[in-house]
C-alpha cells in the first residue's frame, strides 16, 4: 500500500480534504447527527446537515467545531475518521502523513487538540499550519518573499486578519466574527422585526441568495418561511436584501474595524507593500456581495476576491504538502 499526504481545512461549517496528486476530494459540511438517549450516531456530513432544525426530539444534530477549535472532541472525532475512511475507499493509502489548519492565535491547547484528533485517526505524522497562511498559499500569494501580503479568511466560526511575509505571519488577529454570525444576526432580526422564527438553514440561504453590504446595491428580495411567535402558525413573509444588510451591518462593521487594528500595528515599509499589492479575501465569507468592495472604500487599499474563496485552504494544504521533505 503506497501513502499519500492528505491536507484537511477543518472548518466550523464544513470539511474539505486534499488528496496529494488527487486534488480536493472530499467537501461536506461539519455536522453530526446523534440520538440524544443512546449517544449513538446516526449521520454525518451532508446527510446530518439535512436534519439541521428537522430533527425529532430524541435526534440532534450538533456542530462539533466552534469559532473555528473543537468544542466536542469526541464528535470531532468520529466525524474526522468517518471522512478520512470515505476517501480511503475512493483511493488505496495507509497511515498517511495529515496537513491540518487551525485559525490564528488559538491556544496551545486547542491547537494540541487539533494535532491529537488527527493523529488518533491514523496518522503517520501530523502537522498543524495556520489557516490564514494556508489560505494565502492557496490564493497564489508569494508569501515566501521579503514583502508583506495581505489576507482576510472569513470562514465559518471565524475570520482571520493575517499580515505574511518570508514565510510567516507577521501579525494576526482572529475575531469570532464569519459566516455563522451573519446567520444568526439575520435570525435575530427576522424574529424581532417581524415575530418569525427561522432556522439556521433558512437564514444561511437568506444570506447566500440576497446577502449584501452595497449601499446601491440592486434590491432583490426573497419569500420566507418559518413560525409566527404569535399565532405559532407557519407564515410566509417577504425579505428585502437592504434589511439584510441592516441585520448584518454591525458583524461587518467589526470585521472592518479588526481588519484597521491589524494595519495599525505592522511597520510602514509592510504598510507600503499592502497598498502596493492589495488585499485578498478567501472563505465563504468573502463572497458576501460587496464585501470586497466596501472594505476597499473603508481603508482605502485595493481589495479582491481570491479566485476560489471556498477552496483556498484546501489547496494551500495541498501546495504545502507538495513542498514537504
Amino acid at each position: 500500500m503506497r501513502t499519500k499526504d492528505i491536507g484537511i481545512d477543518l472548518g466550523t461549517a464544513n470539511i474539505l480534504i486534499y488528496v496529494k496528486g488527487e486534488g480536493i476530494v472530499l467537501s461536506e459540511p461539519s455536522v453530526v447527527a446523534i440520538d440524544k438517549e443512546s449517544g449513538e450516531v446516526l449521520a454525518i456530513g451532508s446527510k446530518a446537515h439535512e436534519m439541521l432544525g428537522r430533527t425529532p426530539g430524541s435526534v440532534i444534530a450538533i456542530k462539533p467545531l466552534k469559532d473555528g477549535v473543537i468544542a466536542d472532541f469526541d464528535k470531532t472525532e468520529i466525524m474526522l475518521d468517518y471522512f478520512i475512511k470515505k476517501i480511503k475507499g475512493k483511493t488505496i493509502f495507509s497511515r498517511p502523513r495529515i496537513l491540518i489548519c487551525c485559525p490564528s492565535n488559538i491556544t496551545q491547547v486547542e491547537k494540541n487538540a487539533i494535532r491529537e484528533v488527527a493523529e488518533r485517526t491514523g496518522a503517520k505524522k501530523v502537522y498543524v499550519e495556520e489557516e490564514p497562511k494556508v489560505a494565502a498559499v492557496g490564493a497564489g500569494l508569494s508569501i515566501d518573499m521579503p514583502t508583506g501580503n495581505m489576507v482576510i479568511d472569513i470562514g465559518g466560526g471565524t475570520t482571520d486578519i493575517a499580515v505574511l511575509s518570508l514565510n510567516g505571519i507577521v501579525y494576526s488577529e482572529s475575531i469570532k466574527i464569519a459566516g455563522n454570525t451573519f446567520d444568526t444576526d439575520i435570525i435575530k432580526y427576522v424574529k424581532n422585526k417581524y415575530k418569525l422564527l427561522i432556522g439556521e438553514v433558512t437564514a444561511e440561504k437568506i444570506k447566500i441568495k440576497i446577502g449584501t453590504v452595497l449601499e446601491n446595491a440592486k434590491e432583490k428580495s426573497m419569500k420566507v418561511r418559518g413560525r409566527d411567535l404569535l399565532t405559532g402558525l407557519p407564515k410566509t413573509i417577504t425579505l428585502s436584501s437592504k434589511e439584510v444588510k441592516e441585520a448584518i451591518k454591525e458583524s461587518v462593521d467589526m470585521i472592518i474595524h479588526g481588519v484597521k487594528m491589524v494595519l495599525e500595528k505592522i511597520e510602514p515599509e509592510i504598510s507600503a507593500d499592502i497598498i502596493d499589492k492589495g488585499i485578498v479575501l478567501t472563505g465563504g465569507g468573502a463572497l458576501l456581495e460587496g464585501l470586497d468592495k466596501l472594505i476597499q472604500q473603508e481603508i482605502n487599499v485595493p481589495t479582491k476576491i481570491a479566485e476560489s474563496p471556498l477552496t483556498c485552504v484546501a489547496e494551500g494544504t495541498g501546495i504545502i504538502l507538495d513542498n514537504l521533505p
